[in-house]
C-alpha cells in the first residue's frame, strides 16, 4: 500500500486506488501541509480533495513529460468530437 503524501505536486501518475479498481491518470493539482488537490481523468473528469495519509492500492507510474504530451494530444483530439454544435 502507498500514500498520496508519495506524489509530487504538478506530475501526472498512473494509479490504482484500489486492487480490483481499473487504472486512473490523476494530477496532482495543488498542496497543502495535509492534502493534496486531485484532478482526475475519467469520464468525466473531476476533481478532489485527499489526505496525504489517504491510501493507493499502486502507484504504476509517473509520466514523462513526453508521455503527457502525447496523451495531452490525443485528449484534446477526443474533446473535438463531444463539442456541441450551432443550430444556426
Amino acid at each position: 500500500m502507498y500514500t498520496y503524501d508519495l506524489l509530487e505536486n504538478g506530475c501526472h501518475y498512473l494509479v490504482k486506488e484500489k486492487e480490483d479498481s481499473p487504472i486512473a491518470l490523476i494530477k496532482v493539482a495543488v498542496e497543502t501541509d495535509h492534502c493534496l488537490f486531485i484532478q482526475r481523468f475519467d469520464d468525466p473528469t473531476q476533481t478532489e480533495w485527499k489526505l496525504k495519509k489517504d491510501t493507493l492500492f499502486d502507484i504504476i507510474e509517473c509520466l514523462s513529460d513526453e508521455a503527457v504530451k502525447a496523451w495531452e494530444e490525443h485528449y484534446s483530439s477526443e474533446d473535438a468530437y463531444y463539442e456541441e454544435e450551432d443550430d444556426d
